[in-house]
């Protein structure tokens, strides 16, 4: 929600006198549920409009969280850019007005919203409340330590509950070894089945619907099976005795047949199959003209990405998009790419070797005498087999050379506008909600995006398994005509790999 500044009306003084001495009805627990929420820095770096995302509670920013704000607001990344929203943000609720920023400036939902400085650390004799927190936390000069004293603080002068909001797991057991509440910020974090569980749903049917959808494509089912079920999502029809169809709910209970071609043509490498029902439904979302974006969940060795990449090739010869365009999260994402040697190119090698190795086994370096056949007679422009300097290029390296194979740091996205591109985002799990965001709104008309990654594995400390990009944009977007959503759950790497993903 942005707040203008030409609504005067918005922002109001609500209390008439420091906290320290009288709390104002609105804050001393006159029979109401209202809450206080303390957000910690990680929170607002996280979103920077979560300070009107708590309805008609109060909200306190301490000080101290807007000195570490400052320590970002140079960065250009998009940790920066959101510290610098957040300033903002906050500049034009209080509008200058002292009052409004020591006392609270009333939110649209009801609540307030203030800046607050830790009278424990301030005041002339030392509480018994401090001295205690002190012999626990020694280093008051820690801005953790400082914001949990805060809390405290507020804690012993509302009759309200007082609740710390952070995304930082260690601080939320520093509070509750005090005996103060806190919460991760849940805002834009999906339900628990989302995540967990996630595989195709399998619907049972009559034999004979079955050999219908097999003849027709088509197939119009209404029960208490099928309610729920959104626009795109992918299910498994069974007729029993391992008689299985995968199927696509395109709206109002009909199901049509997946639209697979014989295999994924390239050629100037190996054609591809589908080796299991989940991935027939990833390839037939990928091949959909009509389908802009595709995420998919998977973990180890299911091949999401040696799909997606296989499918942007395919699409790529047969004209109907202009190239490839791959990405992955440089974790951490914040961090620009400058202190690695080389191109953009080389910087990113590191980053994107499960592409790489997606390419290569697509693109074999020595391929068969059917490839060579295929090559010859293919109509693809011609590709030159070495660099400027003589040596010999690998086959996609070769597409990186001619353009073809784009290569994208996330932390320079913003701004672009990216038309008629096949967009692989690997490991998009490693992404915070807003940029994903960035990265979605960055796609122009004839683009599509695909986003795979397992919300299992994250190394990103802002985001868990719940509150990352890729969980983001498949909860928001589930139900539109343009976006589809594939769960792979069978590894094709090899045995041992798929035991590993499995029980280790």
């Amino acid at each position: 929600m942005y707040i203008s500044e030409d609504q005067p009306g918005l922002f109001q003084d609500p209390v008439k006198q420091p906290l320290g001495s009288r709390l104002p009805d609105s804050l001393n627990g006159s029979g109401t549920r209202v809450k206080n929420y303390v957000l910690d820095t990680n929170v607002l770096l996280h979103d920077p409009h979560s300070v009107y995302r708590f309805a008609d509670n109060h909200v306190w920013i301490p000080v101290d969280v807007l000195s570490e704000l400052d320590k970002f607001k140079n960065d250009q990344t998009e940790r920066g850019a959101n510290a610098r929203t957040v300033h903002r943000f906050l500049s034009r609720c209080f509008n200058q007005n002292s009052k409004l920023v020591m006392y609270g400036a009333k939110t649209p939902g009801g609540g307030t919203i203030r800046v607050a400085i830790n009278e424990f650390l301030t005041a002339a004799k030392m509480s018994k409340e401090l001295r205690q927190f002190q012999q626990i936390f020694r280093d008051l000069d820690n801005p953790d330590n400082r914001i949990l004293a805060l809390c405290l603080y507020v804690k012993s002068k509302c009759t309200e509950r007082t609740i710390l909001v952070t995304k930082d797991l260690n601080m939320q057991l520093k509070a509750l070894a005090i005996g103060l509440e806190a919460q991760d910020y849940e805002n834009d974090k999906v339900e628990v089945a989302d995540v967990e569980g996630y595989g195709q749903r399998t619907i049972e049917v009559d034999p004979h619907a079955l050999q219908r959808l097999a003849s027709s494509r088509e197939l119009t089912l209404k029960n208490k099976d099928t309610d729920g079920l959104h626009l795109n999502e992918y299910v498994f029809l069974s007729a029993g005795d391992s008689k299985l169809i995968a199927a696509r709910h395109i709206g109002d209970g009909i199901f049509r047949r997946l639209n697979l071609p014989h295999s994924l043509t390239n050629p100037r490498g190996v054609h591809l199959k589908p080796m299991n029902m989940g991935q027939q439904c990833l390839l037939d979302a990928l091949l959909d003209p009509n389908i802009a974006l595709v995420t998919c969940y998977g973990q180890a060795g299911t091949g999401k990405t040696l799909l997606a990449v296989a499918a942007g090739l395919h699409l790529f010869w047969s004209k109907t998009f202009s190239g490839l365009t791959v990405s992955r999260p440089v974790v951490a994402m914040g961090e620009t790419l400058g202190f690695l040697p080389g191109t953009l190119n080389e910087k990113m090698k590191p980053w994107l070797q499960s592409i790489y190795d997606a390419f290569e086994l697509v693109l074999p370096a020595n391929p068969t005498a059917e490839m060579t056949r295929r090559q010859k007679k293919s109509r693809a422009p011609e590709i030159p087999p070495t660099n400027g300097v003589g040596i010999q290029l690998k086959p996609y390296e070769q597409l990186i050379e001619q353009g073809i194979v784009e290569i994208e740091a996330l932390c320079y996205i913003r701004g672009r506008s990216i038309p008629n591109r096949y967009f692989v985002l690997d490991e998009a799990q490693q992404l915070t909600p807003l940029e994903a965001k960035t990265v979605v709104t960055r796609m122009s008309k004839g683009s599509k995006l695909v986003m795979v990654g397992d919300p299992a594995q994250i190394d990103n400390p802002y985001v868990d398994s719940r509150s990352n990009g890729l969980v983001y944009t498949r909860n928001r977007l589930k139900g539109q005509s343009i976006a589809a959503h594939v769960c792979l759950t069978k590894g094709e790497r090899s045995p041992l790999a798929e035991a590993g993903a499995t029980l280790m």
